[in-house]
Formats: C-alpha cells, structure tokens, sequence
C-alpha cells in the first residue's frame, strides 16, 4: 500500500508554492546530481517532484503513489509543450502517459473495476512542467524547465466507460491468444499492432518481447491538460464509448447524406459559406460538414471533445468516378530541430507518435469531372484509416532517416525544379528560376517532403545556409488510395 499520506489543503500549498519556478530551483534535495553519471537518465522530473517536492523516495511500487485525505491517488508528472502545428491551443503533451503493466499472465484474471489499470487511472494527481526545447535533451537540462501546474484529476462517466471498452478489448484479446495457440506468448507481440485501430483513450508500448504498458494516449493528455489550462471544446449531445459506437453513427450518417453534393450539404446543414474568387468554397468546409453531422457547431472536429481526446485527424478524400485519388495529402509542417536531432530515436520522434497515436476519418467524395468545383462534388461515405506498422517502420522510417542524412551529414542541395521536359521551370510571379531542397521528393518515395509558399522571394526557413519554404510531409495519393481501398466504408 501507498504509504506518501497528505491531506489535499498541504499538497496545494506544497504545489502551488512552486508552480513558475525552475526543477532546478525546486531540487532541495540534489535529485540532479545523478545525471552527471547518467546523463540520459529518464523519469528525472518525476523524481524531483517526488523526492523533493514532496519529500518522499521514487518507488516501483504497483499501488498509486500518495493517499490523499484517504483516497489513494497515482501521481503523474508530465512534460507539455507547444504545439508544433499551427494552433490557438497553448500546449499539447509532449508523449503519451504510462499507467501499468499489461502483465498477460494475469490480466485475464482480472475485472475492470478491480484492476491495476484502474486503481491506478481513478484519482490522479497531474504535474505539469514545460518542455521548453524543441529537441531531445541531456537529463542535466531538465533543471530549466518551468512548472506550470498542476491539478486533480478524475475521470468523467462518459471517459470512464471509454477506459472500460479500451482495457477489455485488450483483456479479451489476450484471453483469445491463449484460447487459440499452444504458446500465447509467440503471438503477444500483436497486442500492439492489432488492436492499434480499436482503442480509443489509451494503446499499449512497447511492443513484446518488452513488456508492454498501458498508456493513455498522447491526444488524450493533451486535451486534459489544454482544459486544465483553460482551453474549450465542445461536448457533443451523443456519446461514443467504442468505435464501434462511433462507426455505426458514420454509417447512419452515410446513409442519411450520401449522394449529396458539397453544395447541397451545405444548405441543408445550414453552414455559412464564403464563395471564393473563382466561385468555389475553401476545403475546409468539409471538415464543417462532418461537425454539423454529428450535431457540433465548432468550425474544426478538434474543437469536439471526444474528437480531440481519441485523436481523429480529419481528411477530405476526393476521388474521380473511377476510384481514383485526384491529389496528394498534406499532413504536417516539419520541425528541423527536433527531426534532425542526433539522440531522438525514431520511437521518441514526432513523426512516429503523429501516426502511431492518431486516425485518420477520411470524409470521401467524388467528383463528376476533373474540372469540377468542390462544390459539386457528391458525398459517398467515410472511411477510417490507420497506418500500418510495417508503412510506419519501412516508408516513413526510411524518409525520418534520409532527411537527418542529408541534413547532418551536409548533403542538403538547392536544385533547380525542371518540368517533365526536364527545362527549368520558373515562377510565373517573380519570372525567376525555381528551386528546391533535394529532400525526398513523390516521384521516389510514397511519403515525401514539399514546400509551401507563394513568393519566391521570401522564403522564410534557413536551413544549412539555404533559403527555402517552410517544408510540409506529405503521402502521395496513389498511396491514400491502395490504402484506402483495402478498407470497407463505414
């Protein structure tokens, strides 16, 4: 048992004591002096917290960390950071939380209300500190980092009952490799992989044969610490504890609006629009059109709670009546600094966590010709798209690594941008040639590296002395649709 007892009135005075004060300032008790051994010691602001803060020894201990005016309660302490994408939240967290053990061999024995996961996840205590630096650093470093606060925090029913669906589906899981295989434990590296797709709130890491632990995942910290600093999202009136759940309302919603153009949608859902020049509307009200399905009134799905908790990226899917994929898909702006860090391992990079923690719901229209409008084309359906391990540890990998290559190893070039005569192509505004970093480009990689920008005089990122857009990482859209077509619409 927990034997840390403090009453709830001592731990806020303790902490908000020292709230917007360093790790370092708060270290009475020396805590970083390990890391001039350890240097790439972990858990090193947990510890300070601990040991110094509260003024107990770090433990390993099953049973959560404190006993609070008798309520045992786990202590977390937590890295946030700014957000790498453009966005008005002020922090995100920067990796998923671990909970417990997985422990195969006795899950399978337990019940929900009575497992170590939830003795564990009922009553948290939450300590935030910044994670001010946009690369990986040495544990010595950490004593800069600024506590930012820190809260109680108790899931709601609704969560609850999300926690329960996503801790049995694992449970059961592994109850069926035992019932199916001789040795269960040759198939517990799928653990991971196969239920990747069906968890909503939390996954599992690392993969077998190390000893995988529960975590919530990385989107659903965020959103708990972005409420506790004071962001808003909007609840939706229906709740969806399973995807399952949800997928049954996309399929009801389908069959409700398919075949409807953009144009039609718009009207009946009641959205306000603004025509653009060439008398089209932007993309994104097709992400307006999925919140106002589900009965939202927010302009984005991240602003719906349950959407931002489960991590759900909205992607508009335009196809030709053939099938076929009409562009690429753009899907983040790339930080050099933490890409190209030498001590990140691909596991720790933000690359890895964008795909490994977060979906995609592909909304999927179609358009009646190569020149039509968007708001012609005619809604079909959705789809939910996760990436594959193997494309995670194969493609996207190999583009992680070719970039750190060329630019560590100073092989990063300015070439000049010929058309498919291979002439010189040049800007039609500024009538000078064009020019572009030789990083992976969609004629040889399925994942690949693009700028954006519209002046080419004003090119606003200096990498390794060369002047370029700010870079985006992009999947080539005949791969969004041999992906995709291997998936039923909802």
């Amino acid at each position: 048992m927990a034997l840390h007892k403090f009453t709830r009135n001592k731990l806020d005075t303790i902490l908000s004591n020292v709230v917007g004060k360093t790790l370092g300032e708060t270290d009475v008790n020396n805590v970083f002096a390990r890391t001039i051994t350890h240097p790439k010691i972990t858990g090193i602001a947990g510890d300070v917290v601990e040991r110094s803060i509260l003024g107990y020894p770090s433990d390993q201990d099953k049973n959560p960390d404190l006993i609070v005016d008798g309520i045992e309660t786990e202590l977390k302490t937590t890295g946030i950071r700014k957000p790498k994408r453009k966005s008005d939240l002020v922090f995100e967290a920067k990796e998923p939380m671990t909970i417990t053990a997985v422990s195969p061999h006795s899950i399978t024995e337990e019940e929900f209300e009575t497992s170590s996961f939830w003795h564990k996840s009922e009553h948290l205590l939450l300590v935030y500190y910044h994670y001010d630096s946009p690369e990986t650093v040495p544990a010595a470093e950490y004593a800069n980092f600024l506590i930012k606060g820190y809260h109680f925090h108790e899931f709601s029913s609704e969560d609850k009952e999300i926690l329960k669906n996503d801790w049995l589906i694992v449970r059961d899981f592994i109850q069926s490799l035992k019932d199916s295989y001789e040795n269960p434990q040759d198939e517990y590296s799928r653990i991971s992989s196969d239920l990747k797709k069906k968890l909503m709130l939390i996954d599992t890491a690392p993969k077998w044969p190390n000893r995988p632990r529960f975590r919530l995942k990385r989107a659903t910290v965020s959103t708990i610490a972005q409420k506790h600093f004071g962001a808003k999202f909007e609840k939706l009136d229906e709740t969806y504890s399973t995807f399952r759940n949800l997928d049954d309302e996309l399929h009801r919603l389908t069959k409700q609006y398919k075949n409807k153009t953009v144009r039609e949608l718009i009207n009946k859902l009641g959205i306000t629009i603004n025509i653009n020049a060439g008398g089209d509307v932007s993309k994104s009200v097709t992400e307006q059109i999925i919140v106002k399905m589900f009965g939202g009134e927010a302009k984005k799905l991240s602003k719906i709670e349950l959407f931002s908790k489960i991590g759900i990226i909205p992607k508009t899917i335009v196809q030709t009546v053939n099938g076929f994929r009409t562009e690429d898909m753009k899907l983040f702006q790339i930080d050099f600094e933490e890409w190209t860090n030498p001590d990140t391992l691909f596991e720790d990079s933000f690359v890895y966590n964008f795909f490994n923690g977060q979906q995609f719901l592909c909304i999927i229209f179609e358009e009646p010709s190569t020149d039509a409008k968007l708001l012609d084309n005619k809604f079909i359906g959705f789809k939910r798209l996760a990436i594959d391990e193997s494309v995670l540890e194969n493609d996207i990998k190999n583009v992680w690594e070719e970039i750190r290559d060329l630019v560590n190893n100073n092989k990063l070039i300015e070439e000049p941008v010929l058309d498919k005569k291979n002439n010189q192509r040049i800007t039609p505004k500024t009538k000078i040639p064009m020019t572009a970093p030789n990083f992976p480009k969609a004629k040889d990689y399925n994942f690949f590296v693009r700028g954006s920008g519209t002046d080419a005089l004003k090119k606003p990122l200096l990498l390794n002395g060369i002047s370029m857009y700010s870079q985006y990482f992009w999947m080539k859209g005949d791969v969004a649709v041999s992906m995709l077509k291997g998936i039923d619409f909802i």
